[in-house]
């Protein structure tokens, strides 16, 4: 009998000790579809745990489904590793303390991107550039050259809309904003880097 599984690479437990196989990974078998494979208790998290992060690999799997079914041959077809982030109970939010939060960083970001626009522009001169672009197209001095002051800055608005692909809480193509590709990214490397203490964490301890 073959199944087929695909683990996740991080998964998020609340409030339940058992973790079972469906809670990490999806799950195939078309042999036979009563045996609840999805059912297999993988891990139990130990009870005097609080919130705390535990690695389960592709092998506590195949050892624990083949306790269960001795004659089964498992695909892996997913991750090697799974992180279990646990939380005893579930977490609540407070929507003021997260409309603040958001506030906050939105200023802070806000005078962040204004304070590094407004030092490019001084460092590089534009009021110059502008003026002399001014002249050599209109053949007169202009120390407010206000006609290429105007699409400039209507240019950059645009640019920056089109470049993160946001505007309006609306997405201007299917792409993921650049944002979006940096958070991704760096959820990546941190579930590597948990996985990869707690493979130390492991090996120290049967050391």
């Amino acid at each position: 009998m073959d199944i087929f599984i695909k683990p996740v690479k991080k998964a998020v437990i609340t409030g339940k000790r058992a973790v079972m196989l469906k809670d990490i990974a999806e799950v195939y078998c078309q042999t036979d579809k009563s045996l609840n494979i999805g059912e297999t208790v993988i891990f139990d998290i130990p009870s005097d745990s609080g919130k705390k992060a535990y690695l389960i690999s592709v092998v506590d799997i195949i050892r624990a489904v083949g306790q269960k079914l001795p004659n089964a041959t498992i695909n892996n077809l997913g991750e090697m590793d799974t992180v279990i982030e646990y939380n005893p109970k579930p977490v609540k939010t407070n929507k003021a303390f997260d409309i603040l939060k958001i506030a906050f960083v939105s200023v802070v970001l806000f005078g962040g991107a204004m304070t590094a626009i407004m030092s490019f522009h001084s460092d590089a001169q534009m009021p110059a550039v502008f003026q002399n672009m001014y002249r050599i197209f209109f053949g007169v001095e202009s120390t407010k050259p206000y006609i290429i002051y105007i699409p400039y800055s209507i240019g950059l608005s645009v640019g920056i809309i089109v470049f993160f692909n946001h505007f309006a809480g609306k997405y201007l193509t299917q792409d993921p904003t650049p944002i979006e590709v940096q958070m991704s990214t760096y959820e990546k490397e941190s579930t590597d880097s948990v996985i990869d203490n707690l493979n130390k964490e492991k090996s120290n301890a049967g050391s």
